[in-house]
């Protein structure tokens, strides 16, 4: 058995049971950077250990430690790395690429690995499976659909953390702009159109 294949039976063992950052996440990511990595010149090994690991510990949106998932996440990944013969400069590179993926981070990964993990993970959030994670997220934290008074934020900042809908003018159709990699753009762009899409058909039936 291979490192992948190991990892991946470590993780599904440990991944958390949130539906939105769930063992199916991990492998969708994973599908999204195989392909980005056909279109790069990369280490597909490192980034793929990097994607089985990156949500390795995932605290609830709600929870005050959120926005630490992904460093958490970073120096977990170190401690399970060193049962397997990776060397330090590329623990450093997987660890790094999960540091600094998050959106919430606000950061641009350094790497090439980094920047096809951060890709490949926001991929998962936009188009009709990031529509599907948007409302399960809300449906396990109590939000509410949307802003009775302005659901489509045209006269108020969006709060995400109050309406779900608000999440897609916070973050979701903004991420087509962030992507790192030529692959990962066009891919952003086709599913930015179905958040687009979907938006137009929900203010006909609102």
């Amino acid at each position: 058995m291979d490192v992948l294949d190991s990892l991946k039976n470590e993780i599904k063992l440990k991944i958390s049971n949130d539906s939105a950052h769930d063992f199916d996440h991990i492998m969708r990511v994973y599908k999204n950077a195989q392909k980005i990595c056909n279109n790069e010149k990369v280490n597909s090994k490192l980034v793929l250990c990097a994607v089985l690991l990156h949500d390795i510990i995932s605290y609830p949106k709600s929870d005050k430690r959120s926005k630490l998932s992904s460093i958490k996440s970073a120096d977990a990944s170190k401690k399970i790395l060193q049962k397997y013969n990776f060397t330090e400069d590329e623990i450093q590179i997987i660890s790094e690429a999960i540091r600094d993926h998050s959106f919430s981070q606000k950061k641009t990964p350094k790497t090439i690995e980094g920047k096809i993990l951060q890709d490949a993970d926001r991929l998962d959030a936009i188009g009709a499976i990031g529509i599907a994670r948007v409302f399960a997220v809300a449906g396990s934290e109590n939000r509410s659909f949307y802003s009775p008074e302005d659901p489509f934020c045209k006269k108020r900042s969006p709060d995400d953390q109050k309406w779900t809908l608000d999440h897609f003018y916070k973050k979701l159709l903004l991420l087509e702009s962030l992507m790192n990699t030529k692959s990962g753009k066009s891919e952003a762009k086709r599913r930015t159109i179905v958040l687009k899409n979907f938006l137009s058909e929900l203010k006909k039936e609102l």
